[in-house]
């Protein structure tokens, strides 16, 4: 008897104040949420990571590229298949995919 075979449900998260994101299974509002719900997935193979990088006010998405970079520089990077990042701000879009790029990443621009 053949079983049917189930495909595991995609890990997408996204980290953006704004915009709702469809197709994310989780997302944050804030660097801080952002840090935390990658930390939460550091196990994990993570299909899609999708990053805004103006956060509101003061916050930008940096404390999670940091958190990123670090753990690649450590030699336990995140396993992500692909960074989106969708950003209005073009200098903070190109910081992010430049930093991430550098440690290994797979980044590409995105309109979300």
């Amino acid at each position: 008897m053949k079983e049917d075979s189930v495909l595991p449900t995609p890990v997408i998260l996204g980290i953006d104040d704004l915009r709702p994101l469809p197709g994310v299974t989780r997302i944050a509002r804030t660097s801080r949420e952002g840090v935390q719900l990658l930390e939460e997935h550091r196990e994990v193979f993570v299909d899609e990571l999708w990053l805004d990088h103006d956060l509101g006010g003061d916050d930008s998405i940096m404390p999670v590229v940091t958190l990123m970079e670090e753990a690649a520089f450590n030699g336990r990077p995140f396993r992500i298949g692909t960074v989106f990042v969708h950003s209005a701000n073009p200098i903070g879009a190109e910081t992010v995919v430049r930093s991430l790029t550098r440690w290994n990443y797979r980044v590409r621009r995105a309109v979300a």
